[in-house]
């Protein structure tokens, strides 16, 4: 009689679909945050930006002059929207580990660490026509009607 074989364990199945992402509004924890838009990632310059993320000094001035533009691939600036909150914020994403996200709201500080990116200029792809009216909605008057505009 042969001897008996164990069988092989079966195979899992793996995810077809990946997970969502689990973003959280950081003012109101039980709204997920959504979006995919475009991913604006940091660039570290200096030797403190690297240490304020938990480099040493001499690891921090190592890495910089082996790389002298430094770019993290685990925190981003991206636009999201909160159903809670009722509109879109730029936030500041970090991804310490594979599958996790903590969220907060961009500081325009950030944005001098994005390269090739000035919030601070206009888009010059458009028209003043199109900047001028689309600041008309934020203009109101004490009693809730709009200014006239005079330039057109």
């Amino acid at each position: 009689m042969p001897p008996e074989r164990a069988l092989p364990a079966p195979a899992t199945r793996q995810r077809r679909r990946p997970r969502r992402r689990e973003l959280w509004c950081p003012a109101h924890p039980d709204e997920r945050l959504l979006g995919n838009g475009r991913k604006y990632f940091l660039h570290l310059l200096t030797a403190e930006e690297l240490r304020q993320r938990g480099l040493t000094e001499k690891k921090a001035r190592l890495v910089l002059q082996a790389y002298p533009v430094l770019v993290l691939s685990n925190e981003w600036l991206e636009e999201l929207f909160c159903a809670g909150c009722g509109q879109s914020r730029w936030c500041h994403v970090v991804q310490p580990e594979q599958g996790h996200h903590r969220v907060r709201w961009a500081p325009p500080e950030l944005w001098q660490q994005v390269a090739h990116v000035d919030p601070a200029v206009a888009n010059p792809s458009v028209s003043e026509f199109s900047r001028r009216e689309a600041r008309r909605q934020r203009h109101r008057r004490q009693d809730g009607g709009r200014y006239v505009d005079l330039g057109s």
